[in-house]
């Protein structure tokens, strides 16, 4: 999984504004800001769906890779897993992954412990980030099998020995975090990257309760992804296995380890498109504006040609909205409101609608509407903060608090707008940078 970068809507809020830049807010002209905040309570995105949909799920992330190359043999880990920081990560990052460690063994069962010793199984390592993106362009962070360093990877990146389709079982990997990334960039990496280095391989962009999927909706792991973490390390199954081996085995898997999930969904999924694929990563990359646009474009007739609705659909519209702000904004628009349209068809895509209301939000508050705007983000904010996106929790509280100021609402526009700070230092990094946020929403103000 190569991770896009959660700082990608602050920088697209940025060309919605029709201002020259405006002066910052008097938050924003502090020589100090407030204390990073973090998530302190232990709430996960429930496990929804049929067990007979998620074992389709299971066998389509274990089984095959992202570029669509088929997996013969499931690979895990065997036994006890030990973890490293290598030197250099900041404390967040080990805060971070000590939490994430802690989960892992309490819902998916995983034996998983942090070690200092070097031949630890996993580890993780910041790397500058030119480095990092001259490796592998367009990637974020990933994760690579049997190497323990940024030098081993660099000397065997282009031979077998990184071939996750090679293993039979796993014995050690490397992740890769950029280090100048603020720090919920890099709890999300740990996050995807990790779980990626112990189990699934694949990404779906058909799945709404995952980290395992491209369009980087969720952050932090998900009920589902526990669980296929946990069936992964079930003692009914083992590195080597095949798929029809797995197939036989992942029913009663989950039967034994979600009894809920025993009702209903056929386990049976309209295939996503390489071609869409290639058309919706075009649209996310570095390829000339125009060119993403037309992708988009493309991605959004397919979307609609295969009736698929749900992730796949809302995401082609989504992509397509954020690459029409600045450029033609009733597009845009337009874009924003089908794809809430189609998110807003299931309960489980609550966060993806809260995604598409820091978007909309730009057009409420530079057209004047503070009470659409404040209607927007109190609807978006519980569900930013319950899923553990701090960036997205500290734009919608941004938002608010200018269309609070503009109702002459002062008060309680500077005390959201101070709390919005703490979680925009978690989610944005620097100060510059949380400064650099809270001028661009100021400036989309008429």
């Amino acid at each position: 999984m190569n991770r896009a970068s959660t700082l990608i809507i602050a920088a697209l809020l940025a060309s919605c504004s029709s201002t020259p830049e405006a002066p910052p807010t008097r938050a924003a002209t502090n020589s100090t800001l407030p204390a990073m905040r973090g998530f302190t309570d232990n709430y996960v995105v429930p496990v929804t769906r049929s067990n007979a949909e998620m074992g389709q799920d299971f066998l389509d992330l274990t089984f095959r890779l992202e570029s669509g190359r088929a997996i013969a043999a499931m690979s895990r880990f065997e036994g006890p897993i030990s973890v490293r920081v290598a030197p250099g990560a900041p404390a967040t990052l080990v805060n971070d992954l000590e939490g994430l460690l802690g989960r892992l063994r309490r819902e998916a069962a995983i034996p998983i412990n942090r070690t200092d010793q070097a031949d630890a199984n996993i580890v993780v390592q910041t790397v500058p980030l030119n480095a990092l993106q001259r490796a592998v362009p367009n990637a974020a962070c990933f994760v690579v099998p049997n190497v323990r360093n940024w030098d081993e990877y660099m000397s065997l990146r282009r031979t077998g020995a990184v071939d996750w389709t090679a293993l039979q079982t796993r014995t050690k990997a490397a992740i890769f975090i950029p280090a100048e990334a603020a720090p919920q960039e890099i709890r999300d990496c740990l996050h995807e990257e990790l779980a990626q280095a112990l189990g699934p391989l694949n990404d779906l962009y058909r799945l709404p309760d995952s980290v395992f999927n491209d369009d980087n909706i969720h952050a932090v792991l998900t009920g589902f992804d526990m669980l296929m973490l946990r069936a992964t390390y079930a003692p009914e199954l083992h590195s080597g296995m095949s798929r029809q081996q797995a197939s036989a085995a992942i029913e009663p898997v989950l039967a034994r380890l979600n009894p809920a999930g025993q009702r209903g969904g056929s386990g049976v999924f309209p295939d996503t498109s390489r071609e869409w694929i290639s058309a919706i990563e075009t649209a996310l990359t570095n390829a000339s504006a125009g060119t993403r646009r037309q992708s988009a474009e493309r991605a959004v007739n397919m979307a609609r040609q295969f009736q698929w609705g749900g992730t796949r659909e809302g995401f082609s519209y989504y992509a397509m909205g954020r690459l029409q702000v600045g450029v033609n904004a009733g597009a845009a628009l337009a874009a924003f409101n089908r794809a809430d349209q189609i998110y807003s068809t299931s309960a489980s895509l609550q966060i993806h609608r809260a995604h598409i209301a820091v978007q909309k939000a730009a057009f409420t508050l530079s057209s004047g509407d503070a009470a659409g705007t404040i209607a927007l983000t109190d609807s978006a904010i519980p569900v930013a903060q319950r899923h553990h996106n701090a960036a997205l929790l500290a734009m919608l509280m941004m938002f608010k608090a200018e269309a609070l100021d503009m109702q002459g609402n002062s008060a309680a526009a500077e005390a959201v707008r101070v709390d919005s700070l703490g979680w925009a230092r978690y989610g944005f990094g620097s100060d510059a940078n949380v400064r650099a946020r809270l001028a661009e929403v100021r400036g989309l103000r008429p």
